[in-house]
């Protein structure tokens, strides 16, 4: 086994990039505090071609160094907006036929590997605070919540873990 050069993963260019045919995967990040944490998001998007990132809230925005420590270039990528009201974002996206779904811990969520998307469908996911998580408020605007399972002392995830997570998951479903 050897360990593969830059120059051999065919990595997309910028422009290639915002060409391709993007993953049916909207990502919401609502009062995310941790510069570190939208970064990592970004880098996840844009591995898996998600395509769009809201930023709302609290979140910061690029241009930022802190975000870009993690981002590495993907703030260049993946396509993203800001919107102060999550509220907003989500009852637009709803008007537009997209499925927005929380991840969170609540009553009568869909476990993560329960959850299958439907062909076709276009879904929003919804990330909250480091802290409080997702707001009720927003909770309630939603179609449903996926959670995921975790089976230690703790019961919560760093956001960019738990994105990373879901997106995968969501991915893998849609594409295989």
């Amino acid at each position: 086994m050897r360990k593969l050069a830059n120059s051999e993963l065919e990595r997309k260019s910028i422009e290639d990039f915002k060409q391709a045919e993007k993953t049916p995967i909207i990502i919401i990040l609502d009062d995310i505090r941790s510069l570190h944490n939208i970064g990592s998001v970004f880098r996840t998007a844009d591995a898996f071609l998600i395509e769009k990132i809201y930023l709302c809230g609290i979140t910061a925005t690029p241009p930022n160094k802190e975000i870009h420590k993690t981002a590495l270039g993907a703030t260049d990528t993946v396509a993203w907006e800001y919107a102060k009201k999550v509220l907003e974002v989500i009852d637009a996206l709803q008007k537009e036929n997209i499925s927005v779904l929380a991840i969170e811990q609540v009553e009568n969520s869909i476990s993560l590997q329960e959850f299958e998307p439907k062909s076709g469908q276009k879904y929003a996911l919804v990330f909250g605070n480091e802290v409080k998580g997702v707001s009720q408020e927003a909770i309630k605007k939603c179609e449903g919540t996926i959670e995921i399972p975790q089976l230690g002392t703790k019961h919560s995830l760093n956001i960019s873990v738990s994105a990373g997570i879901v997106v995968w998951d969501l991915f893998q479903k849609l594409n295989y």
